[in-house]
């Protein structure tokens, strides 16, 4: 497992003005990814009613699921005392949501947050 340190500082040296958004399944709870919301991907999630993010690697709105069918229907929007994250309460359409795949079952996981830090699976 190699952890990107750097994520933050590319983001940065690519100038976006983006906030980091926590995504949280409404009825579990569970953390399901860390993605990022520029204005346009925020007001797009807020008039869809689906989860709309910024992709920092390809540098355009991602519509999770737009491909995959693994959409998440936004619940609500909450914001932190400081105005500079968000997290969004969703409803997943599926059960996958990570863009990986489970080896032993041939589906999309259902949180990016599947491996524990050393290094075992969930």
């Amino acid at each position: 497992m190699v952890l990107d340190f750097d994520k933050l500082k590319k983001i940065g040296e690519k100038d976006l003005s983006v906030l980091p958004v926590v995504v949280q399944n409404i009825q579990s709870k569970d953390v399901l990814i860390l993605a990022y919301v520029n204005e346009e991907a925020l007001q797009k999630s807020q008039s869809t009613g689906y989860a709309v993010f910024w992709s920092t690697s390809r540098n355009q709105l991602w519509e999770k699921g737009a491909s995959s069918g693994n959409r998440l229907k936004l619940k609500e929007v909450r914001v932190n005392c400081e105005q500079n994250s968000l997290v969004f309460l969703v409803e997943p359409e599926k059960n996958g949501v990570c863009h990986t795949i489970d080896t032993n079952t041939g589906q999309h996981r259902p949180t990016c947050y599947y491996r524990k830090l050393d290094g075992t699976f969930i």
